[in-house]
């Protein structure tokens, strides 16, 4: 593995993420031999705007139980399991981190989509799929980790038959060259954190074949939502399944730092969607 590979493997791969999510689910009184999928909401989507920004991104696009999804960044599947449920697609997921792999197999068959969502070891620069096997490939929050943006959309361009669509929504550049603070949600420290400006994107994905058919900043969006995340705790503590069990004991920090970026005009999310020829 490369150096930088190894730095994100490490840093998600913390050995208990699925140990963590059971015991939350034990505290939150659910049942972990009777769940369904709604029980793993508040920790299942790990981005910006959760459950919400999801929804709010998939409603761009057509899905149906024949579409065949590619989830590039899978994490542990909460997209995945998602989409399967509510669109009835076989969704694809690939992640870096074993751990977060296996974490999400556990998690399907637990709510009982495992039919529905396969998940794979693998780089998204790399994907390990065939050729134009897919209709449509989502990637959300995933890119501030891949610092070879082209070699990621030739990868997503190789994995989409001709008219599929690729569906991102990431953290970006917004006009602020100055340093990040860090730590962040996805970094301890500017090693391993390759946030860059949508042009970058553009371009990456112009060079891959792909149109750009749809594009949306969503700052206002983010602050708001993080806000409401950081008033939250404030008043009533981490609660017992939540997004700070995948963000480790400085998930506070992370989300204040994120929150200074952001009103500082550092960094905004973004959805773009590009469509192969």
């Amino acid at each position: 593995m490369t150096g930088t590979t190894e730095l994100v493997t490490e840093y998600y791969g913390t050995h208990h993420v699925l140990r963590d999510i059971l015991g939350g689910l034990e505290r939150a009184g659910f049942d972990r031999h009777a769940l369904n999928p709604d029980d793993l909401k508040p920790v299942d989507e790990f981005h910006t705007g959760g459950l919400l920004a999801t929804d709010e991104l998939l409603k761009q696009l057509e899905i149906e139980p024949g579409t065949r999804v590619l989830d590039i960044g899978s994490g542990i599947g909460g997209t995945a399991r998602y989409v399967a449920q509510h669109y009835g697609a076989r969704v694809t997921g690939v992640d870096l981190t074993e751990e977060y792999v296996e974490t999400a197999r556990y998690l399907s068959n637990a709510v009982e989509l495992g039919e529905l969502t396969h998940f794979h070891p693998g780089s998204a620069t790399d994907l390990p799929v065939m050729d134009e096997t897919f209709d449509l490939a989502l990637m959300l929050h995933v890119g501030m980790n891949i610092e070879d943006k082209a070699a990621l959309f030739r990868s997503a361009a190789r994995a989409l038959a001709p008219g599929g669509h690729f569906a991102i929504f990431d953290m970006m550049r917004a006009g602020d060259d100055t340093d990040l603070v860090f730590p962040l949600p996805w970094a301890e420290s500017a090693e391993m954190s390759f946030v860059a400006p949508p042009e970058v994107y553009r371009e990456a994905a112009t060079a891959a074949g792909f149109r750009n058919v749809a594009e949306r900043d969503r700052g206002d969006f983010a602050l708001d939502f993080f806000r409401g995340v950081l008033e939250r705790m404030e008043l009533d503590g981490p609660p017992p399944l939540g997004l700070h069990l995948l963000m480790g004991d400085s998930a506070s920090e992370k989300i204040r730092n994120l929150v200074a970026n952001l009103e500082g005009g550092k960094v905004a999310p973004r959805e773009m969607i590009f469509r192969k020829p």
